[in-house]
Parts: C-alpha cells; sequence; structure tokens
C-alpha cells in the first residue's frame, strides 16, 4: 500500500500523527477519486485535526456538534466526507500534487489537546512542504500564548468562525441556546489578539448568512471586521443532515448575492454602510454607488467568488469548491470566475427582494 493509499481509521491514528481532509482536497491531492463540476479547482489542502471523542462544541449547525447521533468519525462536516489520512500521506501527496494547490489550512474543533496538536502539525507543515499555513482557529480553548505559538511554529494567517451576525444569534446557536460552550466575547477578544500577533489583514472572519439576521445586520458586522482590520470570508446555510437545523433552508439566492456585492463594496471600494440604504425588513435597496457603477462591478464576476485566505501572489487560495452548495450554475460561493450565463442569472436576481 503506497502513502497515498494509505486511508486510516479514527479508532487507530488520531491527531498530530493523522488528519482528516476535505472531499474536495482528497481529490484534488490524488487521495481519492473524483472530479469538479466546470473544472473547478480546489486551491488549499483543507485539513481538520481527528480525535475519537471529537468536538466539545454543540454549535445547532454543525456537523460534528457534540450531540449529533453517530460516532465522530462517521460525521459529515460541510455536508461531505472528510476521510482521514496520515500525515505522511498528507505531506507526501502536497509536494507531489498538482501547483495549484498553494495554501493549507488546519481546521480545529473544541478539544483539550488540540492547540498543541495543531502547533505540532504546524511546524511540520511548514518543515516539510512549501505553502502557507492557516489554522482556522477554536477560540474557546485557547490563550494569548498559543496565538503566539502558532505564529511561531510557521502560521501567517488564522481564521475565526464567528458565523452569526449578532451577539443573540450566536449565543443561541453557539452558546447558551445549545448548551455550547463559545462565547461571543471570548471571539472578539481572540480576533482582537490575532490581529496584533498575525497582523493587519491576516485575520479572516467566517459569517454565515441564513441565520436569522437581516443583511443590515450583516453588513453592520463586515464593516466592523474590516475596519479593525480584518476580512471577511463568506458562507451560506447550508443544512446538514441530523444537525439541529436540518430541515432549515438555505437564505434566498439574491439574499446571499446583494450581501457578496456589500462585502466587495466594502473591502474594495471603501463604501461604507452608511452610503447604502435599506427597507424596513432590512434588505440592502442601494449599494452608494450609481446604477451604472453597481452593473459594472456585478458584471465583473469577483464580488461572487469565493473568498479566503491568499496565496503568495495576492489570489485566493481557499476557494472551497461547492462547500455551501451543490454543483451547478446556481452557486453561493463561485469557485471560479462566473460565464456570460451565470452573469445573466446574478444580473437578473440580485434586486429581487421576494423569497425564492
Amino acid at each position: 500500500m503506497t502513502k497515498k493509499e494509505e486511508m486510516v481509521s479514527t479508532g487507530e491514528k488520531q491527531s498530530p500523527d493523522c488528519a482528516r481532509t476535505s472531499s474536495a482536497t482528497a481529490i484534488s491531492l490524488g487521495l481519492s477519486k473524483g472530479r469538479f463540476y466546470r473544472g473547478a479547482k480546489n486551491r488549499c489542502a483543507n485539513l481538520l485535526v481527528n480525535y475519537k471523542e471529537g468536538c466539545a462544541g454543540n454549535c445547532a449547525y454543525c456537523g460534528l456538534a457534540k450531540t449529533r447521533t453517530g460516532s465522530y468519525d462517521q460525521k459529515t462536516f460541510i455536508m461531505v466526507q472528510w476521510p482521514l489520512f496520515s500525515m505522511d500521506a498528507i505531506i507526501e501527496a502536497i509536494n507531489n500534487g498538482p501547483q495549484y494547490v498553494r495554501r493549507t489550512c488546519i481546521s480545529m474543533i473544541s478539544n483539550g489537546r488540540c492547540a498543541r496538536d495543531t502547533i505540532a502539525m504546524t511546524e511540520r507543515l511548514k518543515k516539510e512542504t512549501k505553502v502557507p499555513i492557516s489554522i482556522l482557529i477554536s477560540p474557546t480553548i485557547l490563550k494569548v500564548d498559543d496565538l503566539k505559538a502558532m505564529r511561531e511554529s510557521g502560521a501567517d494567517k488564522i481564521g475565526v468562525a464567528i458565523d452569526l451576525a449578532t451577539p443573540e444569534l450566536f449565543d443561541l446557536y453557539r452558546g447558551k441556546g445549545v448548551s455550547g460552550p463559545h462565547n461571543w466575547e471570548k471571539y472578539w477578544q481572540t480576533v482582537s489578539n490575532g490581529l496584533e500577533i498575525f497582523g493587519e489583514r491576516n485575520v479572516g472572519i467566517h459569517l454565515m448568512v441564513g441565520m436569522g439576521e437581516t443583511e443590515q445586520e450583516m453588513v453592520s458586522i463586515m464593516e466592523r471586521s474590516w475596519n479593525i482590520g480584518a476580512v471577511n470570508h463568506l458562507f451560506s446555510f447550508f443544512a446538514e443532515p441530523g444537525s439541529k437545523l436540518e430541515n432549515r433552508k438555505q437564505p434566498p439566492w439574491p439574499t446571499y448575492l446583494r450581501v457578496q456585492l456589500a462585502r466587495y463594496l466594502i473591502e474594495e471600494k471603501a463604501i461604507l454602510s452608511s452610503d447604502m440604504a435599506f427597507d424596513k425588513d432590512g434588505h440592502i435597496i442601494d449599494f452608494g454607488l450609481p446604477e451604472d457603477d453597481i452593473m459594472e462591478i456585478i458584471n465583473l464576476g469577483i464580488p461572487f467568488m469565493t473568498g479566503g485566505c491568499l496565496d503568495n501572489d495576492g489570489e485566493v487560495a481557499c476557494n472551497r469548491p461547492f462547500g455551501n452548495c451543490l454543483p451547478g450554475e446556481k452557486q453561493w460561493n463561485y469557485p471560479y470566475p462566473p460565464d456570460e450565463e451565470e452573469l445573466d442569472l446574478i444580473q437578473n436576481h440580485i434586486f429581487d427582494i421576494s423569497p425564492d
């Protein structure tokens, strides 16, 4: 059996010697068979720490929630399986894989061993591969010294999955509302600490649209993130089977398009939330620029592509193909530049404030 074929069970191996990879990563690195819709390329090797006892978190929308039925090794995450491989196999695949894989990201879980093992995995990746390293951190279990150790071990960026747009929604779906350990203030303090240690624009804040917030509330938190020196990485809610929210629908596609466009305008065009206008239900009805300018930006297609950590050339590496929707022309995050047909679809729906 070659290293590329060396998949191990969670009952045998755990992190830091092994890690789970996203299905897209396994395909890109040649660890699993498969292909992507429209030739999309997964440009980041996404790893997930693995322990047989799993995660202490109980987030209502997460496939790894501790109260979700099933053993940890059988739980999906972001709707897909995350097969387990040895770090030897993963590192060999990164070094011998396609040149378009331009970053590695280690996703932590809420487990007392995770900080130590994530640092060890980062050190090894830094020593044995040439791609930059991000860590999607779990603030609940981290101290400032852990962040410093992650930076010293070789990570150049971190992500913080705040996910919810308001403290009330955060507490409902991640904290007391689900008997979970996470705290809004702790997460934002970790963002602040991360900015001091990793530097401006090297902290990414994950935000998930479709959890009961208004578009106006999402614009407000994106503006807050950008103003303190972080960047926004947008996700759409996408129900995980067996989770507490398995029957919840995705947000209306036009809502997500408007939030994506607003993020682009805040970060790339210095548009303020006060420049925009919202209706009584919080929908964006004016983006703060003339209509011709807005249509020109829409036609770029860039606002609707996946946002994530950059590679060394300043291009998005963490593009998560089909990470929060099924393949098809209507994407919640396009992992490639939208073609003419897809742009026409966006133009025809982005200003629709009726339900899908």
